[in-house]
């Protein structure tokens, strides 16, 4: 799995939860604040070593922290580079990243590798009904 993590919220809990329980150890791929300079309100971005706490410290409150690894996303060739790795067996995304995973799948397949299993979470929404987002904190902050 992979991701901004920026300010921890509901759905990236869920995420994390839900590869926790289904995998014996987890993958985190973390993008670095490079990758993230065009982001809606950058400025506002919580800086790497602090994302990379607060997953920590929420995955300490239910699973030991020995199951997983935190790995940096340097540019958009890491990642997929990394699910390119033949021990890998599945991948944990939001309805909103699984094209990516269906097209991380089908550059699997062109160098001989079986697909990931793809575990997709839903989107969380707030009272009104809007998805929860770390854009969305950002801009109300």
């Amino acid at each position: 799995m992979g991701g901004t993590f920026d300010h921890l919220h509901k759905g990236h809990k869920l995420l994390l939860k839900t590869a926790l329980s289904v995998s014996e150890h987890v993958e985190i791929g973390l993008t670095t604040q490079k990758l993230l300079e065009n982001k809606q309100f950058a400025s506002k971005l919580e800086d790497y070593d602090v994302r990379k706490a607060n997953i920590k410290n929420y995955i300490r409150s239910f699973a030991d922290l020995e199951r997983i690894n935190i790995v940096e996303i340097k540019d958009w060739n890491d990642m997929s580079s990394y699910a390119q790795d033949p021990e890998y067996e599945g991948l944990i995304v939001s309805q909103e990243t699984y094209e990516n995973a269906l097209k991380l799948n089908e550059s699997r397949e062109k160098i001989g590798l079986g697909p990931l299993i793809l575990i997709v979470i839903p989107l969380i929404k707030d009272n009104n009904n809007s998805k929860i987002s770390s854009t969305s904190i950002r801009e109300n902050m």
